[in-house]
């Protein structure tokens, strides 16, 4: 059992930011304030606005009202072949773009910066793509998200201190951002099989660094009877909203 279940997932394919596959096998509590929504009310007042680190481009692809200029940024090369074939027919510029550095994008150019579950805040660069007045809106990963996880795993990661939402708050207002809305949730993740915590490793690489089945082959096995033993393995995520205009 268990080693057909590593087989399986070692087997799913990781790129873009689809978790369909994790239809019963894994569920994880939504944030109350609904970023889907208002990312939609957003950009349906914006007339120029920017996603940064898209992934592959799943969540702008649901926006139901884009603007005349709408361009995402994506560092990893699969997501950005994906993100390009997603966001093609709705007529989005995808560009390659590092995650810890500069943006390839004008200063002042975008009334609205939007960004989800970004692995890295470039603050300045953000207040630099950002026009006077414009916009930010963001759900970010809050500190020591699935830690639970990690601890299961024997692995050991300082939560970051860049995540904590006092960190967050000064971070944005040392770029030139008024902060108007900065809330944090923790948030019910649920594990139903070894599978399931094998392809969220794999896929949300930042979770346990340097991840592979074969270096925690032996804490995966108990992970595994553990969850056989329970029925789930239950973790917390932590999200971060962030709302600022620029000055």
């Amino acid at each position: 059992m268990f080693d057909d279940l590593i087989a399986e997932a070692s087997a799913v394919p990781v790129a873009g930011w689809d978790f369909s596959w994790f239809a019963g096998r894994a569920t994880e509590q939504r944030p109350s304030w609904g970023y889907a929504r208002l990312l939609g009310r957003q950009m349906a007042g914006a007339r120029r606005a920017v996603d940064l680190q898209t992934g592959g481009g799943e969540v702008l692809a649901g926006v139901a009202s884009v603007p005349p200029l709408l361009v995402a940024t994506e560092g990893w090369p699969p997501n950005v072949a994906v993100a390009r074939r997603r966001l093609a027919p709705l007529g989005v510029h995808v560009v390659r773009a590092a995650q810890d550095g500069g943006l390839p994008l004008r200063s002042a150019c975008f009334d609205l910066v939007v960004s989800r579950h970004p692995t890295v805040v470039g603050w300045s660069e953000v207040a630099r793509v950002l026009a006077s007045g414009g916009s930010y809106l963001s759900q970010q990963i809050g500190p020591d998200s699935v830690g639970e996880l990690r601890a299961a795993l024997g692995v050991s990661v300082p939560p970051r201190a860049d995540q904590r939402p006092d960190r967050v708050r000064e971070a944005a207002t040392a770029a030139g951002l008024d902060v108007v809305d900065l809330r944090m949730e923790s948030l019910r993740v649920e594990f139903f099989d070894i599978a399931a915590v094998v392809v969220f490793l794999r896929k949300v690489v930042w979770t346990v660094p340097g991840f592979t089945v074969d270096r925690y082959r032996d804490r995966l096995a108990a992970l595994h009877r553990r969850i056989r033993a329970e029925g789930v393995f239950v973790a917390y995520s932590r999200r971060v909203l962030v709302r600022a205009y620029r000055r």
